[in-house]
């Protein structure tokens, strides 16, 4: 993997956990736990978390009884939540364009928009092929991904925001084929401002529907956001999907 992409540097920094994640985790675990309900797994189920980031999710589906094992290429983010390892909870640094466990759990997640981040599409078909491999038959996959068409006609271009004292500078952009989101972060803790760069590809229902057929993998459910509303082109925020082996 080319030590210029943008997430590797973007993904270890407490900045992007700030930004992102540490205000939302009773919304997170309450998605989860509705998730679960949803999807009614066997009690012990083996499940893998693609791109955990810190583990919060893997947190909740172990507290739940499940035996869960988190993969994200953020080497601070593992060693981060490697603290919540136990007898139902494990976690490494894995790039899931590689090859995993396989024929292995029972279900895969990949949550937040954690995709979509590769330069190719073989890159992006390897990590999907990596995720079916690692089930066994009959499991079942979930990706959560941001709805391309709701997301286009509602670009927010400009953006500012004030977090526990760092400022967060947002330009949003898109192309055919990729949104982009400049961040300029200062904090009195920097001797000058930090900027990344995200890119995102914009993978429809059907882009998903083709790569994950191709790997074995059907499209089972669809659903627009995390009370599981029925998924409308234009008018739900998010891309859920659940599909089986």
């Amino acid at each position: 993997m080319p030590g210029q992409a943008w997430y590797k540097d973007w993904f270890n920094s407490p900045f992007y956990h700030k930004l992102y994640f540490d205000r939302d985790e009773l919304e997170a675990e309450a998605f989860i736990k509705k998730l679960v309900q949803h999807l009614q797994p066997a009690p012990g189920s083996r499940m893998l978390d693609v791109a955990c980031g810190k583990g919060r999710h893997s947190k909740t589906l172990a507290s739940m009884g499940y035996m869960v094992t988190g993969i994200d290429i953020s080497a601070d983010s593992i060693r981060y939540a490697r603290q919540f390892e136990n007898d139902h909870l494990d976690f490494f640094v894995h790039d899931m364009r590689l090859p995993f466990y396989a024929n292995y759990f029972d279900l895969a997640f990949n949550f937040f928009t954690s995709f979509g981040y590769f330069k190719t599409r073989r890159e992006h078909d390897d990590a999907i092929r990596t995720i079916a491999q690692s089930l066994k038959k009959g499991g079942r996959l979930v990706i959560d991904y941001l709805n391309v068409h709701y997301a286009e006609e509602r670009l927010v271009h400009r953006e500012e925001k004030e977090i526990d004292g760092t400022h967060y500078s947002i330009h949003r952009w898109d192309d055919e084929t990729h949104f982009y989101k400049k961040i300029t972060v200062t904090d009195t803790t920097l001797k000058e401002p930090l900027v990344y760069t995200e890119k995102v590809a914009k993978f429809s229902l059907g882009d998903f529907t083709d790569m994950l057929s191709f790997q074995g993998l059907q499209v089972q459910e669809v659903f627009g956001d995390y009370d599981f509303n029925n998924y409308d082109v234009k008018k739900t925020a998010r891309l859920i999907i659940v599909a089986g082996k």
